[in-house]
């Protein structure tokens, strides 16, 4: 499982959920397969976001897939 965290203060731009671009996604995927790469690693992984945002802590298991 990777975790991606992302923190706003305020959401003039969408908030914390929406800092987690397609470009975002992408880069982080790219970072876990070489880190499975590395780790000679084959197995199926998940991509959650903790997001905190205005006091509060939202958890999004599965937040994308590959």
């Amino acid at each position: 499982m990777f975790v991606e965290v992302r923190s706003r203060s305020r959401s003039d731009f969408g908030g914390a959920a929406a800092s987690i671009t397609a470009s975002k996604q992408a880069r982080i995927i790219l970072a876990a397969r070489h880190y499975l790469a590395q780790h000679s690693m084959d197995a199926p992984c998940r991509f959650d976001a903790v997001l905190l945002q205005a006091g509060q802590l939202q958890w999004l298991p599965a937040a994308f897939e590959t």
